[in-house]
């Protein structure tokens, strides 16, 4: 029986990919094999021995102590794509009303409520809310990963000239790619042709404030930006001067902060992006999914803190070994099994910058002793054993 602690509220389609018969779901438990979360902080939170696993049901990951977890052994899996429907549709609602006028139209609409004479007033005002049609305009798309592809081939649809930006441009997103869509490697390329821009990169030291006075100053004067990806991509201070001098039209951020909230020219939602029921429930049924693989056969899938290893079972036992990356650290660990005479029948090793994960089938019994042998290789950090079902 696995111990999971859900550390928010989690879509009821996704637990029920978590068998009652072999999981124990619990928002109060003490010793868990793995958390399931959203948007929970973990960074305070003191990590049990136990905690083997911990899966985010979303995207960013920026609510979790990765490096922390790395380093007890705690693989940190994610959910890409699994919201990336949700988040492509309010980013086309984005495009519209930075262009449209419809947030400001609607609120003056309704402060018209108890007057006499609407219709009337109506006609008469309209003309205050004009806005530009987006077929035929540029979009520059910042990030071309799951999300960021949906958004330039549905802008395409629409009649957008698209232009993509990304230097780590998987070839699965390459070949989704509309081939409408012009991809160049070079950001300023992006803030020169476009009328829109929208942003789709994770936060990290290099993406923090990219849009900040510097880059606002190679944009076309009127440009529209929108930012469903990350707060921190956008330094607050210097998009209100660029909407204030008219550099940039408009403003739609789904991270309303104390310096955003109120500004003419700037549209705060809410952090919408993912709320959906259907976004809920495919992160929550991924994230399962990805718990499973991991705990049940050892296969990491999506992970954001060790590489991700998938084979497919051999042999009698399973032995799953966490270590810190060397050159010698798997010869080290095979040189156990190869001294107590075990056949290793499949193996994988994969690592991931300064940690790696190494899969050994056995057609043996792995006792305590051997197992204990395994752990006190140097780097070693954790070492599960799992019988083959």
């Amino acid at each position: 029986m696995y111990n999971v602690l859900t550390l928010n509220k989690i879509s009821k389609i996704g637990l029920v990919e978590l068998p009652s018969d072999m999981y124990h779901i619990s928002d109060e438990e003490k010793n868990p094999d793995a958390v399931l979360l959203r948007s929970f902080k973990m960074h305070d939170m003191e990590l049990p021995e136990s905690l083997l696993a911990v899966a985010r049901c979303g995207a960013g990951v920026n609510n979790i102590p990765l490096d922390k977890c790395a380093e007890k052994g705690i693989v940190v899996f994610n959910t890409p794509g699994a919201n990336a429907n949700a988040v492509k549709e309010l980013v086309l609602t984005a495009l519209l009303i930075s262009s449209r006028k419809i947030v400001e139209s609607y609120n003056w609409a309704q402060s018209l409520n108890g007057t006499e004479g609407i219709a009337a007033a109506v006609e008469k005002g309209k003309s205050n809310f004009a806005g530009p049609e987006i077929t035929g305009k540029t979009l520059g798309v910042v990030g071309l990963g799951a999300i960021g592809v949906l958004v330039a081939n549905a802008a395409v649809s629409l009649g957008m000239k698209v232009i993509g930006y990304d230097p780590f441009l998987s070839v699965n997103g390459a070949l989704k790619l509309n081939d409408s869509v012009v991809y160049t490697s070079n950001l300023d390329d992006i803030y020169k042709a476009s009328d829109y821009i929208t942003v789709h990169v994770p936060l990290t030291p290099e993406t923090k404030e990219m849009f900040c006075k510097e880059s606002f100053d190679k944009m076309k004067d009127g440009v529209r930006i929108i930012n469903l990806a990350r707060g921190e991509l956008v330094n607050a201070d210097d998009i209100k001067e660029a909407i204030a001098s008219g550099r940039v039209a408009k403003f739609v951020t789904d991270f309303p902060n104390e310096k955003t909230v109120g500004v003419d020219g700037i549209i705060t939602l809410p952090h919408l992006g993912a709320s959906t029921p259907e976004a809920e429930d495919n992160c929550a049924a991924m994230a399962a999914g990805e718990l499973r693989a991991y705990l049940e056969d050892g296969n990491i899938i999506n992970s954001v803190n060790y590489p991700n290893c998938v084979l497919s079972k051999s042999g009698k036992t399973r032995v799953c070994v966490l270590y810190k990356n060397s050159a010698d650290a798997v010869s080290d660990i095979t040189r156990v099994f190869g001294d107590k005479n075990i056949t290793v029948t499949n193996m994988l090793s994969k690592s991931r910058g300064d940690f790696a994960y190494t899969i050994i089938d056995v057609d043996a019994d792995i006792d305590d002793s051997i197992k204990g042998a395994v752990e006190a290789v140097g780097g070693v950090i954790k070492v599960r054993v799992i019988t083959a079902v």
